[in-house]
Parts: C-alpha cells; structure tokens; sequence
C-alpha cells in the first residue's frame, strides 16, 4: 500500500469552465483541496468561497508601530535626550517630525505585509515549491481534491469533474 495522501486533478483548459466546474463541483458536496492556474482568473475566489484577506489589517498595525516607533525616537532624541535649540523653535517641533515619522510608517508597513504574507502563504525563500502538475504554469487550469477529506469515492469524483468540462482526471499520491 502506498504512503502518503491521494489527490484527484481535473485538467482545465478553459478559465470560463473552471469557473463553472468549481461551482458544480462544491455544489456537490465534494471538497476542493486547491485550484492552481498560471494566471488570475476572474471570480474563482467567489466561487471557492474564499474570504476577504486580513492582510490590511496587519498593514496598519505594522505602519502604526512604525507612526509610533519614529515619533518615540524624535521627541526622545530631539526632545529630552539632546535638546537643542535651533532657530527659535521649541524642542518637540511636531512638524519637523512628519518625513521621518512617514517614512519608518511606510518602512514597517511594507516589511511587515510581505513577511505576513510569507508565513501566511508558506512561501518560503528556503522552500521547496510543489506543483501537481507542471502544466499548470503554462496553459492548463489544475483543481486538486483531497480523497481522504471527501465522502465521495474516487469514481464519482472522477465521473463529475469530467462531467463539469476537465480535459482530463488525473490521480496522484503525494509523500
């Protein structure tokens, strides 16, 4: 017996069919594992039923640590660390802070969405990237389920996928 998790690909050609067949396919009852496609393709997400991102959410926490981060380190340093009286003004001039305050905002945003985005997609730099199909970079739209999460048997997954437009039903064990 072979180790390891059984998936079912059905091959795509068509974006518009892929669309469709992920619909009919959930409709079903039978539980989409991923839809790999070489390019974005409209109203897939919808029709997974994927959710909005939260990545957002982490961009303005990260950039209010950094609104925060720049403003301790100005009036600190300029304030109580070293003051210094120039030209008249007083010791914390607010407006002399902004471009250095908007700049470590940006900076904290920036570096912390693209770390969040890397823990949260598993995209490591040190990876190894898995593809079930190589195709699937090129012209063919993939849509791998998991037979072990699913009720349903190999058959009758095998028997919708070609019956909602796959050019074909590939099987395939992953260690």
């Amino acid at each position: 017996m072979a180790k390891g998790k059984n998936f079912l690909l059905g091959i795509y050609k068509d974006e518009d069919v892929l669309v469709g067949a992920v619909s009919k396919v959930r409709v079903a009852g039978v539980r989409i594992h991923e839809v790999y496609t070489p390019f974005p393709v409209h109203g897939l997400d919808e029709a997974l039923g994927y959710k909005p991102s939260n990545l957002p959410i982490v961009a303005f926490i990260f950039g209010l640590t950094g609104t925060i981060c720049a403003l301790c380190l100005t009036i600190l340093t300029m304030g109580y660390d070293w003051p210094m009286v120039i030209g008249g003004k007083p010791f914390i001039p607010l407006p002399n802070f902004i471009p250095v305050t908007f700049e470590l905002t940006v900076l904290l945003a920036s570096l912390g969405m693209v770390g969040t985005f890397f823990v949260i997609s598993g995209l490591k730099p040190w990876g190894r990237p898995f593809m079930f199909d190589p195709r699937s970079t090129d012209d063919c739209h993939v849509m791998a389920i998991d037979l072990d999460r699913n009720k349903l048997s190999k058959e009758e997954i095998s028997q919708l996928l070609t019956e909602s437009g796959a050019s074909e039903v590939n099987s395939k064990i992953v260690e």
